[in-house]
């Protein structure tokens, strides 16, 4: 059963805002992670307090770094049901969950922060592993 729309609309603005593209289907997840697509983090979303009051506010605050992925997108969790398996089967080895984000490059994964990081962490120490995810990923070598 899906999350009614209603109730999860303000939670998906808490990462549109920051101009998070959202990923509702299958097809859109493969879009976004094709073999091509460069560096992209992909947060699966969710209903739960440690999304709302540590997840969604690290990514904005990530966000703000100099480094960043070339897309960043979102899937939410008991609503984007095809999105969301997808995802986790782009993850192979890593357990599902919500809320989680992923970086990957060109369709790859590079680095993945769980749920249990996320619940143990303040927004701040979660921004500060994205941003060193970003400062190792996503800078362009220099010629």
């Amino acid at each position: 059963m899906r999350y009614s729309e209603q109730l999860i609309a303000p939670m998906r603005q808490d990462l549109t805002q920051f101009g998070v593209q959202e990923a509702r289907t299958a097809e859109d997840v493969n879009r976004l992670l094709s073999p091509d697509s460069g560096i992209v983090l992909m947060v699966t979303n969710s209903v739960c307090g440690c999304a709302a009051g540590k997840a969604r506010p690290a990514v904005g605050m990530a966000l703000q770094n100099a480094n960043r992925p070339d897309k960043v997108a979102t899937v939410f969790a008991g609503a984007d049901l095809e999105a969301v398996a997808r995802v986790r089967e782009l993850l192979p080895g890593v357990p599902p969950s919500s809320p989680s984000m992923a970086l990957f490059r060109d369709g790859k994964p590079v680095f993945t922060l769980h749920r249990f990081q996320i619940e143990s962490s303040d927004p701040l120490s979660i921004a500060k592993l994205l941003t060193q995810a970003f400062d190792q990923f996503c800078v362009t070598a220099k010629l």
